[in-house]
């Protein structure tokens, strides 16, 4: 096969989906001539499996994606069809919002986004092999035989990498959604030396919405009032639609548990490892046989389609298995699938071979993101995408990685965790694997982000000013309140309504505020002097003021992390010479090469004690050294 020059680019993202987009869009937006393959355009921010953005945990990351200036938080706001605060019986820390998207428009306002980006081309293509010289990535081979030149690669290649689909004992070559595999790619990356694994997913059957009988459901309503993704949004106006809740029942099971040796998991041909925290039905069978039902849930794909999703209920079992055990489900009973759930297996690297800024540790200027570093979610790929096109960008120029920590973002924490512990499975993000929630806010993500990408050249300046204008009017408003005083005349009938202890005397209206019965808009008509805030402003000033003592106390742990974060450790350092570290720590050090000591303690197989050790012996040297 002859091979020809097609084209010279700063920087060159293999893959559209969702970790591709956000690469491809924020390297252009910051300057840089970009080229954005895709094996087939459709596969353009494709919703393969759940028609939804956000959840608990991913909604924190969309949020912070928009507030680095990506593109997922304003995509959705245009497309959603239905959107929900999850968690609102608990504090703000785990409040998360998640959006039914209309999954074709989502993909279609997205490839429109991309298309009119200046600096980005967008080309339908397969892309057979990443170029290498002197151990850097310099451009990718297509299938075709064109080749295109770059300074820096983005590997984000979804589920596509050697893509096997497994639906009961039929087995056969795929990517996701019935797209073209990614067979070739995966081999040559294999003889680049990336230690390559294999991983699993699925996603459950669609079926035609007039099929259902919702009498026998329970309706799921979406939120009155609409909290939207993007910070450059303050309120949204839309129809929602329903969704719609439903179990399983022992007859289910019962159709699963006489089926296990047809499942693919179970019957041997599937080597991948699934994620733990999305099973499928025939795993959650099987792993919980006491319990009685399983809830699942019925959502609409979008506004011009009859499909429906059935959330909770993928499966590896043959179609006429899958037909079985849906129809004994209430509501279920006449069910007419159009497309049947199916598992698929694909390649993905072990994330421990990434540094901190996404690039691969034995390739320079390869960078890579998405499920193709271990992990699942169409949120947690976004945000690895994102960081991986600024760093990409930042590499080229010379120029410092951008890099989020466990106390600043959700991403710090999504990216150390893959980075540091590596992934037995698909990870997933959740709220509990932050350890600074309460600071690593859904309502705070621009007041942590946006000025941080502004100075890197992403965020525009209207952005910024926009986010300045918010802090100063929330600043203000706060100093006000604090010397506005309210009179127990004035305010106990509306204390009453509201359940909350009547005033004996008067105070200022700050402290009316701490009170968790209480918001800023049940004051309105005792403080006639009071400026006109948007909502996202209120619910900062709101949340800034009733958890003020616990934010306080979670910035002096987050000090306390700091300090180990700031003690800087050489790539080059010798751990075989400090005495006292175990012989695995010294392994696992000299193999990762952390660059700070916070970051050593939370590599696999490095325990408090070593760090211990690691301390003293810094001490020591700098004092040697003065």
């Amino acid at each position: 096969m002859s091979k020809y020059l097609m084209g010279t680019y700063d920087i060159i993202v293999i893959g559209a989906g969702h970790a591709g987009c956000e690469a491809g869009l924020a390297a252009a937006r910051m300057g840089k001539k970009t080229l954005m393959l895709s094996i087939n355009l459709e596969a353009v921010a494709m919703m393969a499996c759940n028609p939804s953005i956000g959840g608990t945990g991913k909604g924190h990351l969309v949020c912070e994606i928009d507030a680095l200036g990506g593109e997922m938080g304003i995509n959705i706001d245009k497309t959603f069809i239905q959107s929900r605060m999850l968690n609102t019986a608990k504090g703000p820390a785990v409040h998360s919002l998640r959006a039914q998207a209309d999954k074709n428009q989502y993909h279609i306002e997205m490839k429109k986004t991309i298309e009119a980006e200046p600096n980005l081309d967008l080309k339908q293509g397969e892309a057979v092999d990443v170029l290498i010289e002197d151990g850097k990535a310099c451009g990718v081979l297509m299938k075709t035989g064109a080749y295109y030149e770059a300074k820096a690669v983005i590997l984000a290649t979804g589920t596509f990498l050697d893509g096997k689909i497994f639906i009961g004992d039929s087995v056969f070559s795929s990517g996701p959604n019935g797209l073209a595999p990614s067979n070739e790619l995966a081999a040559n990356l294999r003889e680049h030396g990336l230690p390559m694994r294999r991983f699993k997913t699925g996603t459950p059957a669609r079926a035609l919405a007039d099929s259902f009988d919702y009498s026998k459901m329970v309706a799921q309503e979406g939120d009155e009032k609409i909290v939207p993704f993007s910070f450059l949004n303050d309120t949204l106006e839309k129809e929602q639609v329903k969704c719609w809740l439903t179990y399983t029942n022992e007859k289910t099971h019962e159709v699963i548990r006489n089926n296990f040796h047809r499942s693919a998991l179970f019957g041997g041909q599937i080597e991948g490892v699934g994620p733990r925290y999305c099973p499928s039905i025939e795993d959650k069978v099987n792993r919980f046989a006491d319990r009685k039902r399983h809830q699942l849930f019925i959502e609409p794909e979008g506004l011009y389609t009859d499909e429906m999703y059935i959330q909770g209920m993928s499966t590896s079992l043959p179609e006429d298995v899958q037909e079985e055990f849906y129809k004994t489900i209430e509501g279920l009973e006449n069910l007419k699938i159009v497309r049947p759930a199916y598992a698929i297996e694909y390649d993905c690297i072990d994330p421990l071979n990434l540094q901190i800024n996404l690039e691969n540790r034995t390739i320079e200027n390869l960078f890579c993101a998405g499920q193709f570093n271990g992990s699942s979610g169409y949120e947690e790929a976004a945000a690895q995408g994102l960081m991986a096109g600024i760093n990409a960008v930042l590499k080229i120029d010379g120029k410092e990685p951008f890099v989020l920590d466990r106390s600043e973002a959700y991403i710090g924490v999504l990216i150390d965790d893959l980075i540091t512990k590596g992934t037995e499975e698909p990870y997933r993000i959740m709220t509990s694997r932050a350890e600074y929630r309460l600071v690593l806010r859904q309502d705070n993500a621009d007041l942590r982000l946006t000025k941080k990408s502004y100075d890197i050249g992403l965020v525009k300046e209207d952005r910024y000013q926009k986010l300045c204008q918010k802090m100063e009017n929330v600043e203000k408003e706060t100093e006000r309140i604090s010397h506005v005083i309210v009179r127990p005349e004035d305010v106990n009938p509306i204390l009453e309504e509201k359940g909350s202890t009547p005033l004996k005397s008067a105070i200022p209206m700050i402290d009316l505020l701490r009170r968790p019965q209480i918001t800023y808009d049940d004051l309105a008509d005792v403080d006639p002097e009071r400026p006109e805030l948007n909502n996202r402003e209120k619910t900062m000033m709101e949340v800034q003021i009733k958890y003020d003592g616990y934010i306080d106390k979670q910035k002096r742990q987050i000090e306390k992390f700091k300090k180990l974060e700031n003690r800087k450790l050489s790539p080059d350092f010798d751990y075989n010479s400090i005495e006292g570290l175990r012989i695995e720590a010294r392994q696992k050090l000299t193999a990762f090469k952390p660059l700070s000591v916070g970051q050593a303690s939370r590599i696999s197989g490095v325990s408090p004690a070593d760090i211990n050790v690691l301390l003293i012996w810094l001490e020591k040297e700098r004092r040697t050294r003065s």
